[in-house]
């Protein structure tokens, strides 16, 4: 019998054995909850939709004119490593030979692996970053907006908002927590690099249990834990920024607000208050003006105001709020409403950015670095803000603004992609598939027949964690793992190493790229960055193979001692934040100079865009496109978890039940939500968890075309992004919009279509390319 072995997920630490044909996943035994993703695992051994040999779509292949338009609907040829290695080491060569590095963009998305070596988007750069270079893309669609707003306002980002409040300090000092945009527990089930203790319920509950109060301010009454017995002011989509300056107003107008911190520890106050009182634009921001914005009441607004003034109030905001048209604006009115209550630096009070979103947000730090993989110096200049890539294949040349600096898109002749699905990532749909076809060549490294596998090139099987040997280590988690294979290869994968490892030997790249180590070597050299930290410290120091053979390694953590905004607040000029000014900046000089009409010098409430006001006329309902708790992002959608929750093959929409009898909806019926993008297939969910007028539609089903329909392509899985928006935040950040979109929702009548997403492909022999059925085995 095989014996269980150590191994490691974003979602979790656990051991697992493969076993006559099954795969056995056993939760690590310290982890009080672990996540029920990792009941996805299983089917990676055996899933038809995994990726068994190199593919290469026809068109391509053949080298028929005008062949890209066929991307997404083309046939696919099986060809043999040597072949599909051989084509992309031509292809490389051609494009970087007539065009330049200027030409290639490195596609990559941090989730595909936990372990620190076999880390595809570092392993993708470093190997282009060897053949001169790449476009690549700037920040994530998780918070593109915080990441460029909160290096202006606090310093560098993942610095001060989130490395000064811990969920310890939660449990024994905070009084009162505003959570605009909530906690939901099914996104602290994961972070970057593993989470071996899920903690958050825990530590919800025994801040509770001492006193502390909730207040949950979202649409939906499931983003906060239910430990926590958290009051729910179920807010109208997207106006978070509006209750806020309700809130800050009823502080500053019955003298709440703490002018102290604000004169010793800020800039740009007064700039501020001119605004929230109407000075400069007669408009007061007045609890009545919110109120009927936001469609929280009047004296609900006055009463928390005074409350969080009254109490050690920690505001943290989501993701998701930053995920929207202006999405710069809540982050920053957190952080100056936090600025407003004095209490930034405090234990348990202040403000955290995600506190929630990720599993280790919150935790100690740690106090040696880990292993990690260099790139290189990528010599080439141009990049892009990450969501705006179907602007950048569609409009070469084109002009656009970004945090200061006036750009133009390149012009793209070969898009390289090793991690990620931009079909789960990205804002409508309809139009990433029209920029899918305008370059030359797309390449894709895939474990699965994800719908980005199906609009490229050349498809390269690659392995999952389960088929290798790696690292598991976070920033935010003590345990590093072994993450020992747990089964072979499916089919003729390889690992992406190897695969970059063969091409770049028939571009003379080898030795720069391998160092002439075996992936086994690289383990152990990469290793000794965190097992000689341990050794200066003083700290137990086990060589790698020792680790190997324990299968963890319990890492040294920093001490609780409030970070960043403690130290801010102790020693202001001595610990100075990293601003222009060296403090919280509530009027930046350095935004307002950059002149952008969509995001001034301070926070401030900004009226619908005129696409978005004109979708609000026809189309009544806001969707929310959340995150999943069934799977991370799209990530093994085919797993048995994931396929469990859905309802008749489809993905699940909720819906309010007066929204529904209004349509003539029944619990359980096929629904076609539709606007002016596109339509997609869900199964209704009647719920009263969700404020009238909102229904919620998670991300990452594969997407599945339905090119019959009339308008434009129908999602029959249940992909809300065939109904999102693709515009920026704003000129400053252009970061995803993607959590809310307008829709209009009714019953699907008739037969609908039959969901084969997860059904095997059929392939086009080489040998003569007849058509032969193949079942991807």
């Amino acid at each position: 019998m095989n014996e269980f072995k150590t191994h490691s997920s974003h979602w979790g630490a656990f051991s697992g054995r493969y076993e006559n044909g099954k795969l056995e996943i056993r939760p690590h035994s310290d982890d009080p909850h672990p996540s029920p993703l990792l009941g996805n695992l299983p089917a990676i051994a055996d899933s038809p939709m995994r990726i068994r040999r190199p593919a290469v779509r026809r068109g391509w292949l053949e080298g028929t004119p005008g062949n890209a338009q066929s991307r997404g609907a083309d046939d696919y040829v099986e060809v043999s490593w040597p072949q599909a290695l051989d084509l992309v080491a031509k292809e490389l060569r051609r494009v970087y030979g007539d065009f330049g590095p200027q030409a290639v963009f490195g596609g990559s998305y941090g989730w595909a692996s936990a372990g620190r070596f076999h880390h595809a988007q570092s392993q993708v750069h470093r190997f282009l970053n060897l053949l001169g270079g790449y476009v690549r893309s700037v920040n994530t669609y998780s918070s593109g907006a915080a990441m460029v707003i909160i290096p202006h306002v606090l310093g560098p980002y993942d610095h001060v908002e989130r490395k000064s409040v811990t969920w310890d300090a939660i449990e024994r000092s905070s009084e009162l927590i505003v959570a605009f945009g909530g906690m939901a527990i099914k996104n602290a089930d994961v972070h970057g690099g593993g989470n071996s203790q899920h903690i958050v319920r825990d530590k919800l509950k025994g801040a509770s249990a001492r006193g502390a109060s909730f207040v949950l301010i979202s649409p939906l009454n499931d983003d906060f834990p239910s430990e926590a017995n958290a009051e729910w002011l179920p807010i109208v989509p997207g106006t978070d920024v509006a209750l806020m300056l309700g809130l800050a107003h009823v502080l500053v107008r019955e003298g709440l607000h703490d002018r102290g911190f604000l004169d010793r520890y800020t800039v740009g106050y007064e700039r501020f208050e001119d605004y929230l009182l109407g000075r400069t634009d007669g408009v007061e921001k007045s609890p009545e003006w919110a109120s009927g914005i936001c469609g929280i009441g009047v004296e609900a607004i006055r009463d928390l105001a005074r409350t969080m003034a009254g109490a050690r109030t920690l505001i943290t905001v989501s993701h998701s709020l930053q995920r929207a048209d202006h999405g710069e604006q809540p982050v920053w009115m957190g952080i100056v409403l936090a600025a407003m209550l004095g209490q930034i630096g405090l234990d348990g009070g202040g403000f955290s950015y995600s506190l929630g979103a990720l599993g280790n947000t919150g935790k100690r730090q740690l106090s040696v670095p880990l292993p990690t993989l260099s790139q290189f110096h990528n010599p080439v200049s141009d990049f892009i803000p990450v969501a705006r890539i179907a602007d950048m294949l569609l409009n070469p040349g084109e002009a656009f603004n970004y945090n200061g600096y006036a750009l133009r898109y390149p012009d793209i002749r070969l898009v390289y992609w090793a991690g990620g699905n931009p079909f789960h990532h990205h804002q409508d749909i309809n139009r990433l598939r029209a920029a899918f076809k305008r370059p030359d060549t797309i390449i894709v490294h895939e474990t699965a027949w994800t719908s980005s596998a199906r609009h490229a090139d050349i498809v390269l099987p690659a392995t999952t964690t389960l088929e290798r040997d790696d690292i598991g280590a976070s920033s935010g988690d003590p345990l590093m793992i072994a993450m020992k294979k747990l089964i072979e290869p499916v089919g003729e994968a390889r690992d992406d190493y190897e695969i970059f490892s063969q091409i770049a030997r028939r571009l003379g790249t080898f030795e720069a790229f391998t160092e002439n180590r075996t992936s086994k070597e690289w383990l152990v050299f990469l290793f000794e960055t965190t097992r000689k930290a341990l050794a200066a410290g003083g700290h137990e120091a086990p060589d790698f193979e020792i680790f190997w053979k324990r299968g963890e390694l319990l890492l040294p953590l920093q001490p609780d001692d409030g970070g960043p905004a403690r130290a801010f607040r102790q020693d202001p000029a001595g610990a100075a934040l990293q601003t222009p000014s060296g403090k919280i900046e509530i009027f930046s000089k350095t935004i307002e100079s950059f002149g952008y009409d969509d995001c001034r010098g301070h926070p401030q409430w900004y009226p619908l865009r005129p696409e978005a006001e004109a979708d609000e006329r026809r189309y009544p309902l806001h969707l929310i496109c959340n995150q999943p708790h069934s799977r991370l992002h799209s990530q093994l959608d085919y797993g048995d978890f994931s396929r469990s929750t859905k309802i008749k093959g489809r993905e699940p929409v909720r819906i309010n039940p007066a929204d529904a009898a209004e349509r003539g909806i029944l619990d359980g019926d096929i629904v076609r939500l539709f606007n002016a993008l596109g339509s997609c297939l869900a199964a209704a969910v009647l719920s009263e968890d969700l404020r009238k007028g909102v229904m919620q539609l998670a991300t990452g089903a594969w997407f599945e075309p339905d090119d019959r329909a009339a308008d434009k392509t129908m999602c029959i899985h249940g992909n809300p992004n065939i109904l999102t928006r693709d515009v920026g935040t704003s000129q400053l950040a252009q970061a995803s919009t993607g959590q809310l979109t307008r829709v209009e929702v009714e019953r699907f009548d008739g037969e609908p279509p039959a969901v084969r997403i997860f059904e095997g492909l059929s392939f086009i022999d080489d040998a003569d390319r007849s058509s032969t059925k193949a079942s991807n085995r």
